[in-house]
């Protein structure tokens, strides 16, 4: 068998049951399951790529993601992963606005850019010069408040147990960046430096400002730097921003993604959490690392 499907279910809301499985299995004309863990997730071995849009049919709109990989090379040794809205449930620069009161305001910014309708580097600088003279404690404010999406951990702390580089790239602020990589045990973090004074934003960002373009550039040089090949690298985020870099590697997945990010990607997890990304390359639920 030269492929392998990975089912999984959101834990939290769904069963995956040898129904489902079952129909799959006979859609994708695939060899007996293999349990990862019982009732959220299962592989079947395929003698071909599957098809995807039969493989859909047979979940008959079932909250239960789909991912097709090769059976050589599963395993991954290097991770990439966006921050806000992937391993971070929400949008940290919105979340700063609050504190200035301008959230209303800016989070359209946010999600425009986030969509592709906007140039990043633009919407940015846009949103950055509206936090102009916000003191630099709604900083640790905002990171008080902020939370880490189910499955973060244990795809962390997993993935670096067997091996793998762990980076965080993100179009964010490398103030919470440095703060997330510490807290999960990311390898290495890279992301925009937000400029003050000591006391207030000064409504800037220094330059160069980390956009899609920067992400691709990290797969890249890592990779390089690791003497991985890009089929032994995985990429993790929502965004147009993030989708060079989830185009290249080698396993590549929209997370929750925006339509156009989830439409353009080669995989997606739009039910599942992060621990999928490990089901995806094969892990058992008893080698998941959790906290």
């Amino acid at each position: 068998m030269t492929h392998l499907l990975t089912l999984i279910a959101d834990r939290r809301a769904t069963v995956l049951s040898d129904a489902a499985i079952a129909r799959v299995r006979e859609a994708a004309q695939a060899g007996p399951p293999a349990i990862l863990s019982p009732s959220e997730a299962a592989e079947l071995p395929c003698p071909a790529p599957p098809d995807m849009l039969a493989v859909s049919a047979a979940l008959a709109g079932a909250p239960v993601d789909a991912i097709a990989m090769p059976a050589t090379g599963r395993r991954k040794r290097l991770l990439l992963a966006d921050m806000d809205s992937t391993i971070v449930t929400t949008e940290t620069i919105d979340e700063l606005a609050t504190f200035a009161g301008l959230k209303d305001e800016i989070a359209p910014i946010t999600r425009a850019g986030m969509n592709g309708e906007i140039d990043f580097r633009e919407g940015l600088r846009r949103r950055v010069a509206m936090l102009k003279g916000l003191p630099v404690s709604a900083l640790d404010a905002t990171w008080r408040s902020i939370r880490f999406t189910d499955g973060a951990q244990a795809l962390v702390a997993t993935m670096r147990a067997h091996g793998a580089v762990t980076a965080l790239v993100s179009g964010g602020f490398s103030f919470f960046t440095g703060r997330v990589a510490a807290s999960l045990g990311f390898d290495i973090h890279r992301a925009n430096v937000l400029l003050h004074d000591q006391h207030a934003l000064t409504g800037e960002v220094a330059e160069p400002i980390r956009d899609r373009d920067d992400k691709l550039r990290a797969l890249r040089e890592l990779s390089a730097a690791h003497g991985l090949p890009l089929a032994a690298t995985l990429a993790v985020g929502d965004g147009a921003n993030d989708l060079p870099m989830l185009l290249e590697a080698g396993l590549g997945v929209a997370f929750h993604a925006k339509p156009k990010v989830a439409a353009a990607a080669h995989a997606r997890l739009a039910f599942a959490d992060l621990r999928g990304l490990l089901f995806a390359q094969g892990f058992h639920a008893s080698e998941i690392i959790e906290a």
